[in-house]
């Protein structure tokens, strides 16, 4: 059996999951990804029994170079040496293709499992990132006021800058700004933005709250700040119905056709609203760039850790430490506010 035609027959199992339940959507969606990923970079065309180790090796590697897939072309990318595929996308392809293999082996595709001789590891597959990943008080500051900025362009129905006016029914500044400001505030994974639908967001004791699906089920009702609840409201209220076409009747963020938008399309959109920030604080960054911006934020302004996990959404507060990323003048600023030197400093201006 080919490689090709092993990745079909295993992503027509995959999917088959979704329908007794055993694998959600999202999660089928991945492995159907990451499998056809690999029988592109393997070769489709060999025997899947003749892959060795080393070959997988190979795949391994390369997936780490692929260009990140989430950017549209013409997006403004930087160059970068080494990995661009991130530490968790390329562990989260190595598990993919190890159950790929696994059934295989089940199946009788392969006698014997090319992964136990897998020598590549992630330190090799460039594991730990060069580069920070949450944005720093002021490059967050300049995407939330650009989101904001253009929130009101299509509160106002003014152009956006470029590409001339648009048809009203195509009008997306308000979906944009409110995309940006749920990603950096509140922090959702991206396909928890994707999936949500406007009667996820409801009102509790005067404050709204957003009811947000997460991974493996669990649910969580994150409350909103109220720069967002109020693009939420000019959106819902003049925004999402330019775009409603009859055809996604419950979904929050539609595309100008009319469809759920995908989660591909949310990075071009994030990019779309970095133009609009003045280059000194504009800095390229993901949607899980701008999850990892809200938590490494909330933590360093002191906010229960436990909050945060909540808000995040994550079974285990030990999860948090890869979210976490220094910022400057931290700990200089923590020191000047000890909560242990605070009376004695205090006694001694006396």
């Amino acid at each position: 059996m080919t490689v090709a035609e092993s990745a079909d027959r295993y992503a027509e199992m995959v999917r088959a999951k979704t329908s007794t339940g055993a694998l959600t959507p999202r999660t089928a969606e991945v492995y159907v990804r990451d499998v056809l990923t690999f029988a592109e970079l393997a070769g489709g065309g060999r025997v899947l029994d003749d892959l060795t180790g080393q070959d997988v090796d190979e795949v391994l590697l390369a997936f780490a170079r692929k260009p990140d897939g989430r950017r549209r072309a013409g997006a403004v990318v930087r160059p970068v040496e080494g990995p661009v595929q991130s530490a968790a996308s390329q562990a989260r392809f190595r598990r993919s293709v190890s159950a790929f293999f696994k059934y295989a082996v089940v199946a009788g595709w392969v006698q014997l499992d090319p992964m136990r001789a897998v020598t590549v590891r992630s330190v090799q597959r460039g594991g730990l990132r060069a580069e920070r990943r949450a944005l720093t008080v002021e490059q967050a500051e300049g995407l939330l006021g650009a989101a904001r900025g253009l929130a009101e362009v299509g509160v106002e129905g003014g152009t956006a800058g470029g590409g001339g006016r648009r048809r009203a029914d195509q009008r997306t500044e308000l979906r944009d700004g409110l995309i940006v400001l749920l990603l950096a505030a509140v922090g959702p994974r991206v396909s928890e933005l994707t999936a949500a639908n406007v009667e996820d967001f409801f009102v509790n004791g005067g404050t709204r709250y957003w009811r947000i699906f997460g991974k493996g089920g669990r649910t969580r009702d994150v409350p909103l700040p109220g720069p967002v609840v109020e693009v939420l409201d000019a959106y819902v209220a003049r925004g999402r119905g330019g775009l409603d076409r009859g055809v996604e009747p419950k979904a929050l963020l539609l595309s100008w056709r009319g469809r759920r938008l995908a989660r591909g399309d949310v990075q071009a959109v994030i990019d779309r609203v970095l133009a609009r920030v003045e280059a000194g604080r504009r800095r390229s960054v993901t949607p899980h760039g701008l999850r990892h911006t809200t938590a490494t934020h909330l933590l360093a302004a002191a906010t229960d850790m436990d909050a945060v996990r909540r808000v995040l959404g994550h079974a285990d507060l030990a999860t948090l430490g890869r979210y976490r990323d220094e910022l400057p003048g931290e700990l200089e600023a923590a020191m000047r506010v000890h909560p242990l030197l605070g009376s004695v400093e205090g006694r001694r201006d006396g």
